[in-house]
């Protein structure tokens, strides 16, 4: 079992939150091609090591950033969204 801090509701229990996406990736334009929507839907990047990503605090409702290691599963640092930052 793993604690995450949810920066709304502080420390919870791992099986309260959903992860949601990559942290950074860039929504594609109308005018995207077939081949671009797919790689924005499906391609992941799945990095060994420090990354940033978006999870969802069931509880709450509140997206956030999660910064962690995938290597060693430590958690580093949880800082809320703002509600015009998800769109």
């Amino acid at each position: 079992m793993h604690l995450i801090t949810c920066p709304f509701c502080g420390p919870r229990d791992e099986t309260e939150f959903r992860y949601g996406a990559e942290a950074g990736k860039q929504r594609g334009t109308a005018e995207a091609s077939a081949e671009g929507w797919s790689r924005y839907l499906y391609g992941q990047r799945n990095p060994k090591g420090e990354t940033r990503e978006i999870w969802l605090h069931l509880a709450c409702g509140e997206f956030f950033l999660l910064e962690r290691n995938t290597v060693s599963h430590a958690i580093h640092r949880t800082q809320g969204l703002r509600r015009e930052d998800r769109a």
